[in-house]
């Protein structure tokens, strides 16, 4: 199979409902979990209002151009079920400039689960069922089927693949990470070990970053970054004979992340314009990818991998006592409030599956402690902790009253 050599541009778009300052004097009195906070600036609608200005909108409307633009330029984004929920209430019209770039056909969505959760690896069954809540709501917001699948915070094992591979999907995202790749490059298309049909395509961890995380900081031996220079750095990537570059980041990267001030727009739109420039290149969409390109070779991945932390493990939510303790409350609660068929009661608890919730939990050191305090609404991983923990005694006494009443 030859191809054009391309990139694989995908952005994942998530906002959480945090837990406000819920204390113990709330439970059993009120249920409103993700309502104002003390600090107006930190509850929920305010963060959305502000990501949506600095960031949903303007970088929407810059991937509307380029695709305007560029006939090769192609894009593939997840956008989170609890997102979707936000925009809806609070600003609608983010929907819509997502609903413009996918109907340019030119813009994938890729699969995940609804509520940004890690019940892969707590619950199979609510796992597949948050999956299947994200492809409707995807369906019914922007009349697209999801083809690829992307989990959580890119978590991946060969059992994940297997899922995947097991229900029809053509693609996972996974880490390029150095010990699951040994000698080979990211830059190729892969097949996922004991699978049959799907591909995988593995981040490129070195050039993601160095725009999701370099591209602001002055301390960087590179900083400025040019779109100059990160072309000459995609070319050398590929090689003689790479296929693709998978560029993923989340796209709260683009003025959220780093802001405007920084040049990071005009750095974006410089470096697709120079990359297309080249007869020899292109963009492609995740399931384009995967479609275009043969599979060199087979990667086994027995562990997982994420794409967070130095580690790239699962201990940014699952690092401590603190986050294991929340965890394995939070899931012994799944079959009590299933039973109980309340639709608010069950979408309460889903939200509080969101992986968010333990990562504000994490008590690392040095700099990957300080990106974890960096997106916390809180001012400890202790409060964080509390605060959850109070709403899953309320979750709990939701439950006992639902039983109590007859209603199981």
């Amino acid at each position: 199979m030859s191809s054009k050599r391309g990139i694989v541009l995908y952005l994942h778009v998530h906002q959480p409902w945090r837990v406000r300052e819920y204390t113990v004097f709330d439970t059993a009195v009120n249920h409103d979990y993700f309502g104002e906070c003390k600090e107006p600036h930190r509850s929920n609608r305010a963060i959305f209002e502000k990501v949506a200005d600095k960031s949903y909108r303007p970088m929407a409307r810059l991937l509307k151009q380029l695709l305007d633009t560029h006939p090769d330029f192609k894009v593939s984004l997840s956008i989170s079920g609890t997102m979707l929920e936000q925009a809806e209430a609070w600003a609608p019209d983010v929907i819509d400039v997502f609903r413009a770039l996918v109907e340019t056909g030119r813009t994938e969505i890729v699969a995940d689960t609804y509520y940004h959760s890690l019940a892969f690896f707590f619950s199979r069954a609510e796992f597949e069922r948050q999956v299947a809540l994200y492809r409707a709501k995807i369906r019914d917001l922007f009349g697209v089927e999801t083809r690829v699948f992307r989990n959580t915070e890119l978590s991946y094992d060969n059992n994940l693949a297997k899922w995947a591979d097991d229900n029809g999907f053509k693609g996972i995202l996974a880490e390029g990470w150095d010990p699951i790749l040994g000698w080979r490059s990211p830059n190729y298309v892969y097949r996922p070990i004991n699978t049959k049909h799907i591909k995988l395509l593995m981040k490129n961890y070195r050039l993601s970053d160095d725009i999701a995380f370099r591209f602001g900081n002055r301390d960087w031996e590179e900083f400025p970054l040019r779109a100059s220079k990160y072309d000459t750095w995609l070319n050398n990537a590929l090689g003689g004979d790479g296929q693709i570059v998978n560029l993923f980041m989340d796209f709260e990267t683009f003025g959220e992340n780093i802001w405007e001030d920084t040049g990071i727009f005009s750095f974006f739109s410089d470096f697709v314009d120079r990359w297309l420039k080249n007869p020899a290149n292109t963009f492609y969409t995740a399931s384009g990818a995967c479609d275009a390109f043969d599979a060199a070779d087979e990667v086994d991945c027995p562990y997982t991998t994420t794409w967070a932390d130095t580690e790239r493990d699962l201990t940014a939510w699952l690092g401590n006592s603190m986050q294991h303790e929340a965890m394995r409350h939070l899931y012994a609660l799944e079959d009590d409030v299933m039973r109980t068929d309340d639709t608010d009661l069950i979408s309460d608890w889903r939200r509080l599956t969101t992986s968010d919730h333990p990562y504000y939990m994490c008590t690392k050191w040095f700099s990957d402690g300080d990106v974890h305090a960096y997106f916390s609404p809180y001012n400890s991983p202790y409060d964080a902790f509390l605060y959850f923990m109070n709403a899953l005694r309320d979750i709990r006494y939701r439950v006992y009253e639902h039983h109590r009443h007859g209603g199981f």
